[in-house]
């Protein structure tokens, strides 16, 4: 029952948050599956480690499909890249049965997340005058999260 709650709770916070905060949310998610397939790699457990990686590849796919082109130049191009790295590094954990790729992939994950929380901190700030909206990358419009 308590999983009902949490589940349309998190429904609820995905259906009705801004894009930057859906950004957010789908950093953290991948962080989490990185995490989790990790763990699940300490232990020996094949499927489910492979099941978190998965997850961690759909995830960054739908972050690079909501690149926006138009909006973005060279910034939008070196995200994708960056992204079509980290889709490697899981592959080859996935493949090599291996941390290293693993925890490389997990760091770039956060250090993006920690990017992104300082962007949606920065816009929440108060007052006239608040340049956090500038702040914002209009090079991301995310695109499809709740599918």
């Amino acid at each position: 029952m308590a999983t009902d709650f949490r589940g349309a709770y998190e429904e609820s916070a995905i259906l009705t948050a801004d894009p930057c905060r859906l950004v957010v949310l789908l950093y953290r998610a991948a962080v989490d599956a990185v995490g989790e397939a990790r763990r699940h790699l300490a232990a020996g457990e094949i499927r489910e480690r492979s099941e978190a990686i998965t997850r961690a590849c759909e995830i960054v796919a739908e972050l690079a499909l909501g690149v926006d082109h138009s909006k973005g130049g060279e910034i939008s191009r070196n995200l994708v890249e960056l992204y079509d790295y980290i889709q490697r590094l899981l592959a080859q954990a996935n493949a090599e049965q291996a941390d290293a790729p693993l925890a490389e992939a997990e760091q770039l994950l956060k250090t993006l997340l920690d990017a992104w929380e300082q962007v949606e901190a920065a816009a929440a700030l108060p007052g006239p005058g608040n340049e956090a909206a500038a702040v914002q990358p209009e090079a991301y419009a995310p695109v499809n999260v709740t599918g």
